[in-house]
């Protein structure tokens, strides 16, 4: 498991914030228990969403939909325009059990957009010396942590072998004055996994032109992160045949 530390860089990314915020996968949170205050989604939607969770064949049928059906449900689809002048319908007619091929997708191309030779794949500051000052929240207080510490409980009670990357944060980023707060928070973290003999490992930050932004390495960032954790003895001895 990856533990991204960015969620916690302030009240707003902890969900913490008692206005209404808009955020992704907004499924995936506790739809009552507990309360996310910036989480607005009225009953319905919310017991929909507590169904579809619980239910294997909703789950089947969203799956279905991502993987055939461009993220729509079979109504929408057909319904969908092929952004023409005038619009045409080509799903209309279309028979929707013939979109269900179960043939594993390509791998996809590379996004001109995002991928390696994009214009935005590049160091986040050619200086390397950043004065960004985030509103951390303390371990104690975090939803985003304690979603974690649940998710950890959750997979080890099924059986699961957990291991966890904590970081590594581009504490360059950040004005000085700021590493404390991220520093006590980070060892509080790494106090709980080791409390709870959680294999874990807490990489030291990339050097600065490596990163793209807050917590994105660049693919030369990627690839010495996953030199060094093959080379971290805890991870060596999680992998090893038991």
């Amino acid at each position: 498991l990856h533990c991204n530390l960015l969620w916690m860089t302030s009240p707003k990314a902890d969900l913490h914030t008692p206005k209404e915020e808009r955020f992704n996968h907004a499924a995936l949170v506790p739809q009552f228990v507990p309360r996310i205050p910036c989480y607005r989604a009225d009953l319905n939607e919310r017991l929909g969403l507590v169904v579809e969770r619980n239910l294997p064949f909703a789950q089947w049928a969203n799956h279905l939909q991502i993987a055939y059906f461009g993220q729509r449900n079979i109504l929408d689809w057909t319904l969908q325009e092929d952004g023409g002048n005038p619009p045409h319908l080509p799903n209309a007619f279309r028979n929707p059990l013939a979109q269900i091929t179960l043939a594993v997708p390509d791998e996809p191309a590379d996004d001109p957009d995002r991928g390696p030779d994009s214009a935005r794949h590049k160091p986040w500051s050619t200086t390397g010396k950043g004065s960004t000052r985030f509103d951390w929240v303390a371990a104690d207080d975090s939803l985003q942590w304690a979603a974690f510490r649940r998710l950890v409980t959750l997979l080890r009670s099924r059986g699961n072998e957990v291991f966890v990357v904590v970081g590594p944060f581009n504490e360059h980023l950040m004005a000085s004055e700021n590493l404390p707060a991220f520093r006590q928070l980070r060892s509080a973290i790494e106090e709980w996994l080791t409390a709870n003999d959680v294999p874990h490992v807490l990489p030291p930050a990339l050097p600065s032109l490596l990163y793209a932004d807050a917590s994105h390495p660049l693919t030369e960032g990627y690839a010495l992160l996953a030199r060094n954790l093959v080379a971290t003895p805890a991870l060596r001895t999680w992998l090893a045949p038991r």
